[in-house]
């Protein structure tokens, strides 16, 4: 199943309304892309599956380590939330030493 791996924005369902009101069940696919993300904290490009909206508002935050420092936990994914984990573990051993 398509999902994207920040938000976790999954296939949803509905149904397609003719003109004459007959119901039929359909799709709706989020845009997911493969895509290769630079984190400066852990030192190394990330690919991830990620929706394009998502993708939007990762370049407007100023990167992968600015959204997902900024995004509050209810709304990432599962794989984001493990990559925010690894980002903040490397944020505070750098603060450490220097």
């Amino acid at each position: 199943m398509a999902q994207c791996a920040l938000t976790g924005k999954k296939v949803q369902f509905g149904h397609n309304v003719s003109h004459s009101k007959r119901r039929t069940n359909r799709q709706f696919k989020p845009n997911i892309q493969k895509v290769s993300l630079s984190s400066e904290a852990l030192g190394c490009s990330i690919s991830l599956k990620v929706c394009v909206r998502a993708l939007r508002t990762v370049q407007k935050r100023g990167g992968l380590d600015a959204f997902l420092l900024g995004t509050d936990d209810a709304k990432l994914g599962e794989e984001a939330l493990r990559l925010k984990r690894r980002v903040k573990k490397k944020g505070q051993g750098t603060r450490k030493s220097a």
